[in-house]
């Protein structure tokens, strides 16, 4: 059956991409793109101290008066909090600061966030995450692929435009299908306990809008995206009030204090942008239970504790969200799936230094991009710059994975990590990935094209472009053939091989079920979600080639073979200044200076100093 192509009748993929194996990714991020809010309703001066921190009452306040659409403006300064800002179920507000580095947050206490304790906190409220305060029915007919009309047993508070429907089922049983099988038990598909960011059992999930009840019948945005959802599965929808909607973050600098930092609960079309996030906790932001909602064009540094649990962005239960143009430093995993997931868009952003205080420097490299749990798939993963995209099966199984001209480098140049120096490591019970047109390796560095299932062992884990098909850690020894044998590579570019690999014998055409016929193509489109050159890629320090990464392109790093340019996040990255405000925690690795605004959008400056000749 093909997964339903959601508002597209061709997409950027046709020919190359079975349709079955994606959906469209065009429509993720706040719904219609993040508004221009121009009128102020309030205005807030600095306030607090180092010495004597203060609540933020007169911010929540604010929030909590002001009209839709309008925002609440935070002076430029030093603001000095004693616990977090709430915007307490109200929707439609921006709280906006002078530019990151001009209105600066520090906090040394939380806000609830219905249980997460966070430093900013957008939520409807409602503890879901705990299993109860909330509504549930029976889902008794319409799983098709593509279907917006299904029918619950109880449409109980379901308010058409404001509810979001948490569609789940059980997971398969213990006995693997050998296709696509969704299953969390540990010891049997991963190697930890299972992830607490699904109803327990039930770790496929899609998270979608009601926008019409008809008696039983629900009308959900967008349609149903995997095709597996079925009756002998028990599925399910479930729900609390409202939707938090229409918020946003935008031009400020958060010093979390260890805490965690955004935090995006039963949030739908919410954003954060322009911002710079310092030593987060667990994690900078967290999204949880919330679709269409856009991170973008912001800089989050460093983790309190750089150890396993220690995130730039974790997505736990949700659907169709957009990262995107930011830069992710000194922190142990930038973008990571804590609970069920799909439809998400990943694109553009850089990470660099994944920090892992428990390995130390020239030990383990910490991969930047991560999928980590039960039930996760059809993520886009489009254009970004990093060490590793690593697949594992530390929580269970996913699926449909896309990877797009990315550049992964099987390397961390802030590091000489040893240890896991591989660029696309994807785990046991991991299938039908897609992996077009990525730049994969360091040059000088990666020796090995890959070592796949049961080819090796587990820890063969050093120079290498890919790792397929082989457990996580050394003690849970489950292969997976299927895993390279289900995956579609295309016009990859390699640095061990020196060319792109345009090979039929890697494209999986003969499978029973989600094959992937011959592509009719080699010509590469410039995106897999954009129509064209997005608006942030024109940049003071120079406008990079639209497309930057994929073995089409010319002109690039030389570690990448000349196919990799510097991304709009990376120039910026390259042009900030270290902040003297806070000394770097390890040497080389300094907290910048940060301004969305002064990075992206942006015409390069006029040239200076010049003189004139007089004839």
């Amino acid at each position: 059956m093909a997964v339903g192509l959601i508002g597209q009748t061709t997409t950027p993929w046709s020919g190359i991409i079975a349709p079955s194996r994606a959906i469209d990714w065009s429509q993720a991020g706040v719904p219609g793109g993040i508004p221009t809010r121009t009128t102020i309703c309030a205005t807030i001066a600095p306030e607090g101290s180092a010495s004597a921190p203060v609540a933020p009452t007169d911010v929540v306040n604010a929030i909590a008066s002001c009209p839709a659409g309008q925002v609440v403006f935070l002076e430029p300064g030093s603001y000095y909090f004693s616990s977090g800002i709430d915007f307490t179920n109200h929707s439609n507000v921006t709280l906006r600061g002078a530019g990151a580095d001009q209105t600066l947050l520090h906090f040394s206490g939380t806000t609830g966030c219905t249980g997460f304790g966070t430093d900013l906190c957008i939520s409807n409220g409602t503890t879901t995450y705990s299993g109860g305060g909330y509504t549930q029915a029976n889902w008794t007919a319409g799983y098709a692929p593509g279907t917006t009309q299904i029918t619950l047993d109880n449409t109980s508070g379901i308010v058409a435009g404001h509810t979001l429907l948490i569609l789940d089922q059980l997971n398969d049983s213990n006995t693997d299908n050998g296709g696509i099988w969704i299953n969390d038990t540990q010891g049997v598909a991963e190697d930890d306990n299972p992830s607490n960011g699904y109803r327990p059992g039930r770790s496929q999930e899609q998270v979608v809008l009601a926008t019409a009840v008809s008696g039983n019948t629900v009308t959900i945005s967008p349609g149903l995206y995997m095709p597996n959802w079925r009756a002998s599965q028990s599925p399910q929808a479930w729900w609390s009030k409202a939707a938090v909607m229409g918020d946003g973050i935008e031009d400020l600098s958060i010093d979390n204090g260890g805490n965690n930092g955004i935090g995006i609960v039963s949030g739908y079309g919410n954003w954060v942008s322009g911002v710079r996030s310092i030593m987060g906790g667990m994690q900078h932001v967290l999204l949880y239970l919330s679709a269409h909602n856009t991170i973008q064009n912001s800089y989050f540094y460093g983790t309190k504790d750089a150890s396993t649990e220690s995130y730039g962005y974790n997505e736990s239960g949700g659907s169709d969200n957009l990262i995107i143009n930011n830069i992710f430093q000194h922190i142990v995993a930038s973008v990571l799936t804590g609970g069920a997931s799909v439809g998400t868009v990943v694109a553009y952003n850089f990470s660099i230094d994944q920090f892992d205080s428990a390995a130390g420097v020239n030990a383990y490299m910490m991969g930047a991009y991560q999928p980590h749990s039960a039930g996760e798939a059809l993520w886009l993963f489009e254009g970004n710059v990093g060490d590793q995209f690593a697949a594992d099966d530390t929580h269970g199984t996913g699926y449909l994975y896309t990877l797009f001209r990315n550049w992964l480098e099987g390397w961390d140049p802030a590091y000489t990590d040893t240890n896991d120096t591989v660029a696309v490591a994807i785990d046991t019970f991991h299938r039908y990935f897609n992996v077009v047109g990525n730049v994969l390796g360091w040059a000088g560095y990666t020796k090995t094209y890959q070592i796949a299932a049961p080819a090796g062992t587990n820890q063969d884990l050093v120079s290498e472009i890919y790792n397929l098909g082989w457990s996580n850690y050394a003690g849970f020894n489950v292969t997976d053939v299927l895993t390279s044998t289900t995956l579609f590579r295309w016009g990859n570019y390699d640095v061990v091989n020196g060319s792109a690999q345009w090979n039929p014998a890697e494209v999986p055409a003969s499978l029973s079920q989600l094959a992937n016929p011959l592509p009719t193509t080699q010509t590469l489109p410039a995106s897999f979600f954009l129509n064209s050159m997005p608006a942030f890629w024109v940049t003071p320090f120079g406008t990079p080639p639209w497309p930057a990464i994929g073995p089409d392109v010319t002109g690039g790093d030389s570690h990448s073979g000349g196919f990799a340019n510097a991304i709009p996040a990376e120039l910026c990255y390259q042009h900030a200044t270290p902040d003297p405000d806070y000394p770097a925690p390890t040497a080389g690795t300094p907290v910048l200076v940060f301004n969305a605004g002064k990075c992206y959008g942006q015409p390069p400056a006029p040239p200076s100093n010049l003189t004139a000749t007089v004839q």
